[in-house]
């Protein structure tokens, strides 16, 4: 049998479903003949007849030069896999066929698998199915080798993205009607909404029919077809789209052109005329590609060439079956070469077998409504999804649903189905809770002992409920205690959690950490609470009595800094004031003191050194304002060290606990045991506790007296314990990371996305503040997360103030600079010639360092050389004496005073005045200008 199937497969070569005619060539011409097999009854079967049969009149009427003419032997398989195999012995045996298309019932649905090539298929479903977020799919697949064909590759995508298979349909062509309503009502039964339909369009057919029928072509489902349907979409039956309304499809695309129109309308005329019973019909894909291939086994027939083929019978012994005496072509490999390097332009593109298979790599996403498709937009390998073929601007592979044209889903809504759904006939989820003896403001169970009734109640179940209200729909539930017959907890955290992993609850609401041993067999919503594990310790009262504590206020950084500034004020000042303050003058030491005390004066707005330049009060300015903040905080935070109660934690750090050896405690029945061993605790060292009443009582006492020195909880404990102690503890923390509280469902929960979008909206909304209030109070404690203290101020808070003001004086000393060197440059030049380095900045700090009236910036006083003295004598209106020594000559002038009259001099066009007079006189003469002295009659 193995030598007989090995036989029928070197001359079967798949192609398509098609019909054949027998087409006899002229008498110049060899037949080369070739079998098909098929149903011709059915829409598929009449359809690659046309197809075929018009490909092979195309070829000869274009190439009537060629020496072959393909002849085609076509039998009727009835619908029956017995008769297709009998019909394949018949066509080899007695017709000498060459190869055969067909047969429709596998090979042709193998074909089309191979054909769509499934991971292309795979592609847009996988792409498809995270575009909208579904977590959970079911195959619908008809029983056949085509149908099963694609299951392993949808296991291997799906898994690979996230998705399960929460079902397999298989369904039998073999099955009636009633059989197909009795599938569709199982699936209606489970939560799974979202379904992928791989079939054939005959079984397709009906199975969509039936499916609207019982209703599931409504709101809340999903339907997606592969490409054995969706390609012929548009000639089915109108009552068949009609019965697909809001399902998705994918379709391989064929770019339109000239010669698609010509052979689509040819095509049409010729349908109709060889089956004038039918219901018109429209070439697909697969019609295109059924012509392409035809023309390619025309082609190969041409160069492989009858009379080099012969048969060669298969050696047997006597009771070989007719199977085994099957005559086998020894020219059927080349053939089949001869095939595979065939490549040309065909309708359906380029016509190229690629490891024995046409490549696919566009499709085309259709939405069924009204009478037929509507496009939504394309995938391709490189792209993904997209409204246009060939996005200009989209570079990278996307799955987005805004790259889709809007969708009309079943039940002519717009709304995307979430995919899943509690069935009107499934049972209530069963939501197990804790029994609690403590924190029962988290969750707390109630039985009535009359009625035995179960109430629980909780700032948890207030969450749950709220987030449950806010889902696009309902769900029904129940809260099942997880306890013993007695009524008590039936076990810990952990063993409540694992109940879900072994199917006794769909559920767990309430206050459950998220921790990482426990979701490898469950899955955590996302947290609702405040994440993490804290310290709570005692505190001990404090007040600062030390001998330096004036230096407390602000950090050493910032110390500096402020000194660094004062001197670099000060010594900006004295830069610009040397050369025309006789207070900034004088003996080296006696500048650096000067530099100094004014420096330092500023800090209380005392210094005495009066300042001429409009540039260096300016620079004084800016810096008292930079003064007087520093000393205001300074001030405020001293004042605050000196008057408030500091409260600080006996234990502010993890490892110092361990150092210590003290006791630390937990409590019992929480996951915060494993934790404190995970991080090498003590075991010895560790005490369990109940309830916040222990926790007070442990903590009162501390380690040496039969209590503890911290406790570790959870964040959240702590604040509502600290709600009820509001002085005498603290939390330090948080010094451990967690989750945070979670509901827990089971893994790959279809809920699980939707629970967890909801908690963001509550707890981002007032409904969570409005369920804390509910359960935990509005006291807020001063200890609550931080101790009381004053912290000290460091210079990162004053970094922009010390910019300010150090830019500002920056600058102001280089327009000084500036204008003292573009004044003095000749000069200067003149110091520093014919000289070292060192000699010529000695010189220039000597010159720099002379007196000099004549450089005053922005200066409106009056001044004159150290050696100049005047003389102002005289009442009103006599004559003044202007006495000047200037290099050891004395020059004298003379000018009439009048007390109403304003009266000056000058000296190199400097003019400087002498008393407060309202008018102006100026008198020439001299050579040199400095200092005045006057008597006191000025």
């Amino acid at each position: 049998m193995e030598r007989s199937e090995h036989h029928l497969m070197s001359n079967l070569f798949l192609v398509l479903v098609a019909t054949a005619v027998c087409i006899h060539g002229d008498n110049q011409t060899a037949p080369f003949h070739v079998g098909v097999l098929l149903d011709l009854d059915t829409l598929v079967g009449k359809m690659g007849w046309i197809s075929i049969l018009m490909a092979i009149d195309d070829f000869y009427d274009l190439h009537r030069n060629y020496t072959t003419r393909v002849v085609l032997h076509a039998r009727d398989t009835n619908n029956d896999i017995v008769q297709a195999a009998a019909s394949a012995i018949d066509l080899l045996e007695n017709s000498k066929v060459k190869a055969i298309i067909g047969p429709q019932k596998s090979s042709q649905a193998i074909f089309l698998s191979e054909l769509a090539d499934k991971s292309q298929v795979n592609g847009p479903l996988s792409s498809i199915i995270e575009a909208f977020g579904w977590k959970e799919v079911v195959p619908i697949y008809e029983d056949t080798e085509y149908g099963r064909g694609i299951l392993p590759y949808l296991i291997d995508t799906f898994q690979g993205m996230g998705t399960s298979i929460a079902y397999r349909s298989l369904i039998s062509l073999l099955l009636t009607d009633d059989q197909i309503m009795k599938e569709l009502y199982k699936l209606m039964t489970m939560e799974a909404r979202v379904f992928i339909v791989h079939m054939t369009p005959p079984i397709g057919a009906r199975f969509f029919a039936k499916a609207e029928e019982v209703g599931m072509m409504s709101k809340g489902y999903a339907w997606i077809m592969t490409s054995g349907l969706s390609n012929i979409v548009d000639s089915l039956d109108q009552s068949v789209i009609q019965s697909m309304q809001g399902s998705l499809g994918m379709k391989l695309y064929v770019p339109k052109s000239k010669e698609i129109n010509e052979f689509s309308a040819r095509w049409k005329r010729r349908f109709q005329q060889e089956n004038p019973l039918d219901q018109p019909a429209v070439p697909s894909i697969f019609e295109f590609r059924a012509y392409d291939t035809a023309w390619a086994l025309a082609i190969a027939a041409e160069k492989v060439g009858v009379e080099k083929t012969h048969l060669q019978k298969s050696l047997s012994n006597s009771s070989s079956t007719s199977l085994d005496t099957l005559s086998s072509s020894t020219n059927g490999p080349k053939l089949l070469e001869a095939i595979l390097n065939c490549r040309f332009g065909g309708l359906s593109g380029q016509f190229h077998l690629l490891g024995r298979e046409l490549q696919s790599s566009t499709f085309k996403i259709i939405n069924i409504v009204g009478k037929g498709e509507r496009q939504l937009g394309f995938w391709t390998p490189k792209y993904g999804i997209s409204r246009k073929l060939n996005p200009s601007i989209k570079e990278t592979y996307s799955t987005a649903i805004d790259n889709l044209n809007p969708i009309i889903w079943p039940g002519e809504t717009s709304i995307v189905p979430k995919g899943w759904q509690t069935p009107v006939s499934g049972k209530k989820l069963r939501i197990g809770v804790p029994i609690k003896d403590d924190f029962q403001e988290f969750v707390k169970v109630e039985k009535d002992p009359i009625t035995n009734a179960i109430t629980v109640t909780g700032f948890s179940i207030d969450v749950f409920e709220a987030v449950v209200q806010s889902l696009p729909y309902a769900i029904s539930y129940d809260y099942i205690p997880f306890a013993d017959v007695q009524g008590k907890s039936a076990g810990s955290y952990d063993d409540l959690v694992y109940q879900v992993h072994l199917q006794n609850y769909d559920a767990v609401v309430g206050d459950v950490a998220i921790i990482a041993n426990r979701s490898m067999y469950v899955d955590f919503t996302l947290p609702y609470t405040e994440t993490g594990v804290a310290m709570l310790v005692p505190v001990k009262e404090n007040i600062n009595k030390c001998s330096w504590i004036f230096l407390k206020p602000l950090t050493w950084d910032l110390w500096l800094a402020s000194f660094a500034f004062f001197l670099f004020t000060g010594f900006v000042v004295w830069v610009m004031e040397h050369r025309i303050n006789n207070e900034f003058r004088g003996p080296f030491s006696q500048q650096i003191g000067t530099v100094l005390y004014f420096a330092f004066s500023m800090l209380v707005f005392a210094h005495r050194e009066k300042i001429k330049n409009v540039l260096s009060r300016l620079v004084v300015i800016i810096w008292l304002f930079a003064v007087l903040i520093l000393t205001s905080s300074y001030t405020a935070n001293l004042s605050s060290m000196l008057t408030v109660e500091q409260q600080q934690p006996i234990v502010s750090d993890v490892n110092q606990l361990k150092m210590s050896g003290d006791y630390i405690g937990y409590q019992k029945g929480t996951f915060e045991e494993g934790l404190l061993k995970q991080h090498q605790f003590d075991e010895r060292k560790m005490r369990s506790y109940n309830n916040p009443d222990e926790y007070a009582e442990a903590l009162s006492k501390g380690s040496k007296n039969g209590g503890v020195a911290a406790i570790f909880h959870g964040i959240p404990y702590i604040k509502l314990f600290l709600a009820k102690h509001c002085t005498g503890y603290t939390m330090v923390g948080p010094v451990y990371k967690a989750g945070g509280m979670g509901f827990v469902f089971p893994k790959g929960s279809p809920l699980l996305p939707d629970i967890s979008r909801g908690i963001l909206n509550v707890t981002e909304g007032d409904i969570m503040v409005e369920i804390e209030k509910k359960w935990f109070g509005e006291q807020v404690c001063l200890n609550e997360g931080n101790t009381v203290s004053s912290n000290n101020l460091t210079f990162h808070s004053f970094s922009g103030v010390f910019l300010i003001t150090g830019t500002a004086s920056a600058s102001i000393l280089f327009i000084f600079l500036t204008q003292f060197f573009y004044k003095n440059w000749n000069e200067l030049k003149i110091v520093g010639q014919n000289k070292s380095i060192w000699q010529t900045l000695n010189a220039s700090f000597k010159f720099y360092n002379k007196k000099d009236a004549s450089f005053y910036i922005f200066n409106t006083d009056k001044i004159v050389d150290e050696d100049s003295t005047v003389r102002v004598n005289g009442k009103q209106g006599s004559s003044i004496t202007f006495s000047e020594s200037v290099d050891n000559i004395d020059d004298t002038s003379s000018f009439s005073y009048s007390p109403d009259v304003n009266s000056s001099f000058q000296r190199r066009n400097t003019p400087y005045r002498i008393g407060n007079f309202t008018n102006t006189r100026t008198v020439s003469g001299g050579d040199r200008l400095g200092n005045v002295e006057t008597s006191p009659h000025l």
